[in-house]
């Protein structure tokens, strides 16, 4: 789906400066580190995040209760202009006491805080949430929504201070694959892209407000703007898996306006662009 110029990644050109990085290698979680609710950093409470059939899977079989144990796994080093792609879908049901706004919810955590730094009862990490919702087979229920868990962003000129707003995306019923792109400017501009649509945009986004307990406070500057984080998956109740986790990176161009111009002009049927 993307043109020539951004073509997938291959092992010889992986973790080179502006080529596609895969940051899940269909295999096993290497660079990949696990922060658990209640858990210390690395322990993969009941093997919650494996890797199976090639994917990438969030799992509560040998769970006995959820109780709120909420995960995330990082990857190994932050990121600050890149293009995000992700193929995701829901599978199996909703472990039993899992809140019912987790319901075929999971999400993809931006501009984070590292694993490292949360504190051991922390719920969400410090980070923009591009939130992944599966429908019910019924309702309307959009995808790639946004979310902020200790953070704010400006939304059409004003600071949104609200916790989650849902994007313009379609509805994604059954256990279908769904491909999102999220395409993030430094401290500038962030858009969600589902399925080749931009579905949602906003930018400066910066730390503040809460819906994030168990932080160290040291950890939550409010007010300053999100350069750079984390990026993170997230388990939370409803198993999930991913098949595609790929980064293309696009730092290299950050102080190459003309230059950036001309890499996301070439990814014109995503509809994504530097405006």
């Amino acid at each position: 789906m993307l043109l020539a110029l951004l073509t997938s990644a291959t092992t010889s050109d992986r973790l080179k400066p502006g080529k596609w990085i895969n940051l899940f290698n269909g295999k096993d979680l290497k660079n990949w580190t696990v922060k658990i609710r209640d858990h210390a950093v690395n322990d993969n409470f009941a093997n919650t995040f494996q890797v199976m059939d090639g994917n990438l899977r969030v799992s509560y079989d040998r769970y006995e209760k959820f109780n709120e144990q909420f995960g995330h796994l990082f990857y190994k080093k932050k990121f600050a202009y890149y293009l995000l792609s992700l193929e995701y879908r829901f599978i199996g049901n909703q472990i039993h006491d899992g809140p019912g706004w987790a319901y075929r919810n999971s999400g993809a955590m931006i501009h984070g805080q590292s694993a490292e730094s949360m504190g051991l009862h922390q719920d969400f990490p410090i980070s923009i949430e591009v939130q992944l919702l599966g429908g019910n087979g019924e309702d309307e229920r959009h995808t790639a929504n946004l979310c902020t868990p200790g953070t704010n962003v400006v939304l059409n000129g004003e600071l949104f201070t609200n916790h989650c707003i849902d994007s313009k995306s379609k509805t994604y019923h059954g256990d279908q694959w769904v491909h999102v792109d999220i395409l993030v400017l430094g401290d500038s501009i962030i858009k969600h892209i589902v399925e080749g649509d931009t579905v949602l945009v906003y930018e400066k986004p910066q730390i503040g407000d809460g819906v994030v307990s168990g932080y160290d406070p040291k950890e939550k500057t409010d007010g300053k703007l999100l350069k750079e984080g984390t990026i993170s998956l997230q388990s939370e109740s409803h198993p999930v898996e991913f098949r595609k986790v790929d980064l293309f990176d696009l730092a290299p161009y950050a102080n190459n306006p003309q230059k950036l111009r001309k890499i996301l002009a070439s990814l014109s049927k995503r509809k994504i662009s530097a405006k």
